[in-house]
């Protein structure tokens, strides 16, 4: 068994950098992205904890090979020289998933299909029986432009299963942007936070967590802790280093409105399961009535994009009341994540940097408007 990895680590587009910076806080330096994956080398106690740590990540994967394969032949030929043996146990449940894009092997049902049989065959020549009885193992098959990689899914469910939103509201905003878009503003801990449009909670809960530094994988499972072949008993003592560098009780103030009662339920259950409901302050209230009490904080938020509301009416008038909102308030910065492409006009103010994003599958602008900055003390 190998002591050092191939590691792939895969990130929403648009926001590899931030993920990249998050790498580098974790020691991991020369990463270099990659079609929306940033590849590095890592024993398996680094792996564990890129997964325990990582906010804006999707995935934490283990390369096991690469090839080029332009037919089944060489795509089974390729899966089959891997030692799949010392990853994978005899009773160990093989899951197969796969994506091709721009190459000769594009049914990737198919490509599925021969990878698992190549995997079992490799490793019917070690165990006399495959019962797959055991402990789950996701292979996944990257086939771009001819060139394949199989890599071994380490984490399981995405890594924007935090463990404390298992309720889904309307139009969710997944953990992992949430903590990017966070990141990507000039909010820090000493600062007021606001999300106007709070919905189910995430962006706030995303906060208290960063400003409690409880790490983001802390309360949830990883499939690498299950597998027979690693020594996972050093994961209690990295777990507990975790728990004694929590912030118990950070000097915060972190704010969420929403209009919506049954949306603030689920914003405030979210919140006390996530350990931080005792730091934010949810309030049912119109994004119309917002004044803050103190200056220079930062609101960020993912109001209604017109998929939710679907009279282009409603979104135009709802823009222009909350860049009303906003030019009342020019100590604060605003960072707002939304699809409609005419934002800035209705908003009426042009932003200082738009970056593209995408929540889920759809492409969005998150728009940055900086706030007026402190006077310098004496």
């Amino acid at each position: 068994m190998k002591t050092l990895f191939d590691v792939s680590v895969s990130s929403a587009a648009g926001i590899e950098a931030v993920t990249k910076r998050e790498l580098s806080r974790l020691g991991v330096e020369n990463a270099p992205a990659y079609n929306g994956r940033l590849n590095f080398k890592a024993d398996f106690k680094k792996i564990a904890e890129c997964n325990l740590y990582l906010r804006t990540a999707n995935r934490v994967y283990i390369v096991i090979t690469s090839f080029k394969a332009e037919n089944f032949d060489e795509l089974f030929d390729g899966a089959f020289e891997a030692e799949w043996a010392d990853y994978i146990p005899k009773d160990g449940k093989i899951i197969v998933s796969g994506k091709c894009v721009s190459s000769k092997l594009m049914a990737y049902s198919a490509c599925q299909s021969v990878v698992k049989k190549a995997i079992c065959e490799k490793l019917s020549k070690k165990y006399p029986t495959l019962p797959e009885t055991g402990e789950r193992y996701k292979v996944e098959v990257s086939v771009l432009k001819d060139f394949v990689t199989i890599s071994l899914d380490t984490t399981g469910e995405g890594l924007h299963r935090r463990g404390y939103r298992e309720i889904v509201g309307d139009a969710p905003l997944k953990e992992t942007v949430a903590a990017a878009l966070i990141d990507l503003s000039v909010w820090k801990p000493s600062k007021p936070f606001a999300d106007i449009f709070c919905g189910s909670g995430t962006l706030p809960i995303e906060a208290a967590l960063i400003a409690s530094n409880i790490p983001a994988g802390l309360n949830r499972s990883f499939d690498f802790l299950k597998w027979k072949n690693f020594d996972t008993g050093f994961f209690g003592n990295l777990k507990d280093k975790a728990k004694s560098e929590i912030i118990q009780n950070p000097n915060v103030d972190i704010y969420g409105c929403d209009i919506d009662e049954k949306q603030l339920s689920l914003a405030k259950t979210h919140a006390f399961k996530a350990g931080v409901g005792h730091l934010i302050r949810f309030e049912k209230a119109d994004m119309r009535d917002f004044s803050p009490s103190s200056g220079y904080g930062v609101l960020i938020d993912n109001p209604p994009y017109g998929e939710r509301l679907s009279d282009r009416k409603e979104i135009i008038k709802l823009y222009r009341d909350y860049g009303k909102v906003y030019s009342k308030i020019p100590t604060w910065s605003c960072y707002t994540l939304t699809s409609v492409e005419d934002f800035p006009r209705l908003f009426g103010r042009k932003a200082d940097k738009i970056r593209k994003l995408y929540n889920g599958k759809l492409e969005c602008g998150y728009y940055s408007f900086l706030g007026e900055k402190p006077p310098r003390s004496a």
